[in-house]
């Protein structure tokens, strides 16, 4: 089997992201923006869940989550997805409140994420937008990234990636998710089909029938 990148790891974190349902502007738009413009903020909710190696077998860890003031509105059909409304949101912290936070969080760990250029657009955004890095400049890039959208193609080509199919085939218990999403339920999800597909448990169970 060929080296994978989580080979010589003892430690990996996933991660989902709620965001308002608005796209990042462009980075041609940001700067023919007027000066002084403070653009919209987009994630609104983060959750993280370490997964540790135990000799060959990996186990869950903790888990970290929080909601996020996007200064912004929701769209009402990402309101249908998440049951996150911007009343829920008046009290949560602001993302320059939570980064520090975060980062410790994630330390130096390879990120696990579905559809993982999401998740990395989104935080290089909100880097940008809180003065970490300047606008079109990468704090996460591909590089930190492991992406279960990815290797779901590779063992189910020509299927779906959505996360909800992925779990279908894998057969992984997604009911949580039928009346809404959760970064922290989403990353859980995650963690699961990423073991499954990892170390080859992809097959069908066998039914029982009493």
């Amino acid at each position: 089997m060929a080296a994978q990148p989580w080979d010589d790891r003892t430690r990996l974190v996933a991660i989902d992201i709620e965001t308002t349902g608005r796209r990042t502007p462009r980075l041609e738009d940001i700067r023919k923006a007027p000066k002084g413009l403070r653009q919209p903020g987009v994630v609104i909710e983060i959750g993280c869940i370490e997964i540790l190696r135990n000799g060959t077998e990996w186990t869950k860890g903790r888990t970290w989550e929080t909601r996020v003031n996007p200064d912004a509105p929701i769209h009402p059909d990402s309101i249908k997805v998440h049951n996150i409304r911007p009343n829920d949101l008046k009290t949560a912290p602001r993302f320059p409140q939570i980064v520090e936070t975060m980062l410790e969080f994630m330390g130096e760990d390879l990120l696990i994420a579905h559809a993982y250029e999401n998740e990395m657009d989104f935080l290089n955004y909100e880097f940008a937008r809180c003065g970490r890095i300047g606008w079109g400049e990468e704090f996460f890039t591909s590089r930190r990234f492991i992406c279960t959208k990815e290797m779901s193609h590779i063992h189910f080509p020509g299927a779906s990636g959505s996360l909800d199919a992925l779990s279908d085939r894998l057969w992984l218990d997604r009911s949580d998710r039928f009346s809404h999403h959760g970064a922290l339920l989403d990353a859980d999800l995650t963690v699961d089909a990423f073991l499954k597909m990892a170390y080859g448990d992809i097959g069908p169970r066998d039914a029982v029938f009493e």
